[in-house]
């Protein structure tokens, strides 16, 4: 059977997976990641994918201040999939990123071209492909867009709230968990949010928190 290019099957998500790990960044299933992509490792690796099956992980180190060239990751992280590509005037890559599905790290083999690679285990987030958009919410989107604006207005951000209007609900959220300038621990609680009404609520309380000043650099909501 040929295999279908636009979409990824569970059973073909690879054990090994290539990754680019970059703090305070997530792409979550069903949501779009754009990366400009220059360092010579991570050249290599969208190189490598586009050859292939275009999958690649995105994870986040655990600490930015470590200061080795390979510091330790989170255990969890998301595959996804290029689905567009372009090359820039700067000799860099501009990628966008589609999430597939969530991992659970099992171990770290030899890098490749300079940049890791991982064995990973899908199976406790199956469901992501299943229900890419997170399935449904059935809290109020009203509270959700209160607190959003406090938090826009509390860190002076240039969002279109209008163009987030559109958004179905599911979208909205994954959306905002993705963009918004949230810390790596914060990011992360999204991330591994067991269910799409459970990052609704880490989301919200994360605004919340942010809104007045108390967000930020500490224990993320769990």
């Amino acid at each position: 059977m040929v295999r279908d290019p636009f979409t990824t099957r569970y059973e073909e998500l690879p054990e090994v997976l290539p990754v680019f790990p970059l703090s305070q960044v997530i792409v979550l299933p069903g949501g779009r990641l754009p990366l400009n992509v220059f360092e010579p490792r991570y050249l290599a690796l969208v190189d490598a994918a586009l050859r292939g099956d275009r999958l690649f992980g995105m994870i986040q180190p655990l600490s930015e201040e470590d200061g080795r060239d390979s510091p330790p990751l989170y255990s969890v992280g998301s595959v996804g999939r290029i689905v567009h590509f372009s090359e820039t005037d700067a000799r860099q890559l501009f990628v966008v990123l589609l999430g597939i599905c969530r991992f659970q790290v099992v171990g770290e083999l030899d890098p490749q071209e300079g940049f890791r690679r991982l064995k990973v285990d899908y199976a406790p987030f199956r469901e992501d492909i299943v229900l890419p958009g997170g399935g449904t919410i059935t809290a109020p989107r009203q509270k959700l867009a209160k607190t959003l604006k406090r938090f826009i207005e509390a860190h002076a951000l240039d969002i279109d709230l209008r163009a987030l209007d559109a958004l179905a609900l599911p979208s909205l959220v994954s959306t905002l968990s993705m963009a918004l300038p949230f810390e790596a621990p914060e990011k992360q609680a999204l991330l591994e949010a067991p269910t799409l009404e459970r990052r609704y609520a880490v989301l919200c309380a994360l605004m919340e928190m942010g809104a007045v000043g108390t967000g930020g650099g500490g224990d993320a909501p769990q």
